[in-house]
């Protein structure tokens, strides 16, 4: 059996991706490891992988980041930290191309010839077409933002459930038991994961799950304004609301004090993503912070061990959501 990259990585003490970027010669390597790897590889007769090395060979030099649309639901926030994370990693070797899966009407133009690796920052079922048409056509590829079941690729997504749940146990040990919910597309996956960590957190702490403060907010800034004056509209009010992104909880505010209430006085809110300017409002918002730049910039880097080294490994991988509290929760204990 021929030596592969992974054991001249192994004999070397160092990462396959080092290897593999050494025997294709990369500027990101010194020579000094270049020379090592060249010499362990011709002592045990390393023969390159031929479907691996037919990849090097006809580079498109593009790396494509999808979203499930550009139209709606993909607050500016969570674009810009996702093509951030993704460009960091990749703007010295690949051009990105950022596109909507929906703007794709069929799909002639995903193959190995305009792409030389996809990442998709899935949000929905609909995706689905996309996705297997990506895997019949080798590409490697990386899947953001939830699960695939029944599939093997390499995902990569916040732990979404238990941020929710945090966020829901704050305002019940601050004493809130009328608690609101502004929930997101229904279709998007995201949406069904923090509702779940939202019930479960009432329903672990013995807190009723009101249907009448359960509204849809689109995860935009006129949908959570929408919602939440759909709320206020009855004067039983919660005396909390769960907002499932910080759009959404920014447009809640507004209508909280359209109505004459203050926040957190009357009102406490809670968002969820912790955007850019929500340590900025007045009061700052208590939100969850989730990993996009940091799911997008591993997404990215292992993307490229799958090019450089024709790796099929694929595995799912779970980041860590944290609560962000500041001031927009009020304590009623």
């Amino acid at each position: 059996m021929s030596i592969t990259i992974k054991d001249i990585a192994r004999i070397l003490n160092v990462s396959h991706t080092t290897v593999s970027r050494a025997l294709n010669n990369s500027p990101l390597i010194s020579e000094d490891t270049k020379t090592k790897v060249r010499q362990v590889a011709q002592k045990h007769n390393y023969s390159p992988n031929v479907n691996a090395r037919s990849l090097v060979l006809s580079k498109s030099h593009n790396i494509g980041l999808f979203f499930s649309t550009l139209q709606a639901g993909t607050s500016a926030g969570f674009f810009l930290e996702s093509v951030r994370g993704v460009n960091e990693i990749i703007k010295d070797q690949y051009s990105l191309s950022v596109e909507g899966v929906d703007d794709f009407k069929e799909y002639s133009k995903i193959s190995p010839r305009y792409f030389d690796g996809i990442i998709l920052m899935s949000q929905s079922q609909e995706d689905d077409a996309f996705i297997k048409h990506v895997i019949s056509q080798d590409i490697p590829f990386i899947l953001l933002n939830r699960e695939l079941e029944n599939t093997l690729i390499t995902t990569i997504l916040a732990d979404d459930r238990t941020g929710a749940y945090n966020a829901t146990e704050c305002l019940i040990k601050k004493g809130h038991k009328k608690i609101g919910i502004i929930e997101g597309k229904s279709e998007f996956k995201n949406t069904h994961r923090r509702k779940e960590g939202f019930l479960s957190a009432l329903e672990s702490n013995g807190i009723n799950y009101i249907k009448k403060y359960s509204v849809n907010g689109y995860y935009d800034l006129d949908g959570g304004h929408t919602a939440m004056k759909q709320i206020l509209s009855n004067q039983d009010y919660p005396t909390a609301m769960f907002c499932l992104n910080d759009d959404m909880a920014v447009g809640a505010m507004k209508a909280i004090y359209e109505s004459g209430l203050k926040i957190p006085d009357d009102i406490s809110i809670v968002g969820f993503d912790d955007n850019e300017y929500s340590a900025y409002l007045t009061p700052a918002l208590t939100t969850v912070s989730r990993p996009i730049e940091q799911m997008c910039s591993k997404g990215a880097r292992i993307l490229l061990e799958k090019i450089e080294s024709g790796d099929q490994n694929n595995t799912t991988i779970f980041l860590r959501t944290e609560l962000k509290e500041r001031d927009s929760v009020r304590n009623l204990n």
